[in-house]
């Protein structure tokens, strides 16, 4: 008789999820989100939500979506025995629900006047009717690998401990590329980490024609012939040669043999690379015609969707220049870059270093996949790693520095912005930074080695392949006491995340697509006053997907 586990990645802006026979020790499918389930664009988003919600309506939502994931995964009736679930602070304690006040707030004597206590993030193991809102056998075990610290999660350890920054002897740098790009500076038997709110354009969400890394998705973009070639993921996740356009006006020079229905994260910094080498992005503009890059299929990447992109290569730049500063470096002081998560995989890594994203004096640079999901897997193969986990955890001798607080954070991110929003020149650039006294950026490395681990984010997709959850999550409604029926905020809504049935009064959210707490759009435009999001959350009721 054959057992079964599932290993599952809490992102940011998406979950995954594995089963694995255990027998064999063999992925056998792989289920994604193309959404978080919870309101939002960022983890602290996600966190404000469950704060004005309440923990209980944010925990019975994530589980709502590791239960559609878990249904996909179709393990065999009463032989899954194991679930390991990663992923950052906020995820994680949302999943446990659990004290998630602590990672809102800073400074200890605040939190201890709220009577706030951190709880216990270290390696734990639960029975699944510990969970019973979630759809496990009672005979399955549940894990949960450590923090480092509080502010440290468990996601940041799978990339310290499967990156292979903990070995590396020379100043290292690793950063996992998505919406709250974890990143850590190792310099002797130190560890600096930093968390950058870059936001989700880097995962290829807030972009116009955007989508995560999945079928169909525009991954690369390389020239080729007087053109542009796009590079699209196929149903292995692996980058195949698409339409041969021209970037200018969208012209076919020749067909692919794959079609694109939408642009991830990696093309997105493909699109700005080339856009920039081909003189089309003049910043902050785009000078293409109609003001947009052309790629293939139909799809475009417009003025916003560049503005998006600089800000979350900005924060990129800003963090690990803060996290130079922490350590004492200089910039070119870092040697080694690992690049982590579906951005970090997939993306050209010189066309990222180009850009800002990449230390311009890393000399190697390794990409090493999906480290959250590669720990879970780790766990269910072998659960006697949660205790080396928990040890590890310990071992490390790490710091956090919160760039929400840093002066150095602060000045750099201004820089970013002024650059890439309003067409600052780069002398100007680097005058201001050394005004500011900021680590000076020297000019880009010419030889780089750069090593690809993995080919795929997800290594192994398993004999059953991919399926993609195009709608994750829960759907609610409110029947809202005075509401006029205007239907304004439907037309206001940013995301299309609501629709009205006029006849019955009655809103319906999708909650996968809301903004959350960054939006509030459709509160200000009701002319009543009477539309208030955490009362929608709070007071509407479930429909079932």
């Amino acid at each position: 008789m054959s057992a079964y586990g599932i290993a599952v990645d809490l992102g940011t802006s998406g979950f995954r999820g594995q089963i694995i026979d255990l027998t064999r020790n063999k992925v056998l499918k792989t289920v994604i989100t193309a959404r978080h389930p919870l309101p939002g664009a960022n983890v602290m988003d996600h966190l404000n939500f469950a704060i004005d919600a309440g923990p209980e309506i944010a925990h019975q939502i994530i589980i709502s979506a590791i239960n559609q994931i878990i249904e996909l995964l179709s393990p065999p009736p009463g032989e899954l025995e194991r679930f390991a679930v990663c992923g950052n602070p906020i995820q994680l304690s949302l999943f446990e629900n659990i004290e998630i006040r602590d990672l809102a707030y800073a400074g200890e004597k605040y939190k201890e006047k709220l009577g706030i206590l951190s709880p216990d993030r270290g390696a734990k193991e639960y029975r699944a009717d510990t969970f019973p809102l979630l759809s496990l056998p009672n005979k399955c075990r549940i894990f949960i690998p450590p923090a480092v610290k509080h502010e440290i999660g468990a996601d940041a350890l799978a990339m310290l401990v499967f990156s292979g920054i903990l070995e590396n002897k020379k100043p290292s740098l690793a950063i996992d590329y998505g919406t709250n790009a974890e990143m850590a500076l190792k310099v002797g038997d130190k560890v600096i980490t930093g968390s950058a709110a870059a936001g989700p354009a880097l995962e290829g969400q807030h972009i116009a024609h955007g989508m995560l890394a999945s079928p169909g998705a525009i991954s690369d973009l390389r020239p080729e012939n007087g053109g542009e070639r796009c590079f699209i993921l196929n149903k292995e996740l692996e980058p195949v040669e698409g339409d041969l356009i021209e970037l200018k006006n969208g012209h076919l020079l020749a067909s692919g043999s794959l079609k694109a229905r939408g642009i991830t994260g990696t093309g997105v910094i493909a699109a700005v690379s080339r856009g920039l080498s081909t003189g089309l992005i003049k910043l902050p503009h785009i000078v293409a015609d109609g003001e947009a890059l052309h790629l293939c299929g139909g799809i475009s990447f417009n003025q916003k969707d560049l503005s998006e992109a600089g800000k979350a290569i900005g924060a990129l730049r800003a963090g690990f220049i803060t996290l130079a500063a922490e350590a004492g470096l200089g910039v070119e002081d870092i040697e080694v870059a690992f690049m982590a998560g579906a951005s970090g995989t997939y993306v050209d890594a010189l066309k990222a270093m180009h850009l800002g994203m990449v230390p311009p004096n890393a000399g190697d640079i390794y990409q090493v996949g999906n480290t959250s999901l590669m720990l879970a897997r780790d766990i269910i193969q072998n659960t006697e790693r949660l205790t080396y986990l928990d040890n590890i955890a310990r071992e490390i001798s790490a710091s956090h520095c919160m760039f929400a607080f840093s002066k150095v954070f602060e000045k750099a991110y201004l820089l970013e912005l002024s650059y890439w929003t309003e067409g600052m020149p780069w002398a100007m650039f680097q005058k201001f930074a050394a005004m500011y006294h900021l680590p000076p950026l020297p000019s880009l490395k010419t030889k780089v080695n750069i090593t690809r681990k993995v080919i795929r984010d997800i290594s192994d997709i398993g004999e059953g392949g991919l399926i993609t959850i195009e709608q994750v999550g829960e759907i609610r409604s409110w029947a809202i006491p005075g509401c006029a029926t205007c239907g304004l905020c439907v037309e206001e809504c940013p995301e299309l995340a609501l629709k009205l049935d006029e006849a019955q009064g009655i809103i319906v959210m999708r909650m996968d697509r809301c903004l959350g707490t960054a939006c509030h759009r459709c509160e200000h435009v009701c002319p009543e006053n009477v539309f208030h999001l955490s009362q929608f959350w709070q007071k509407s009721s479930k429909i079932e997907n």
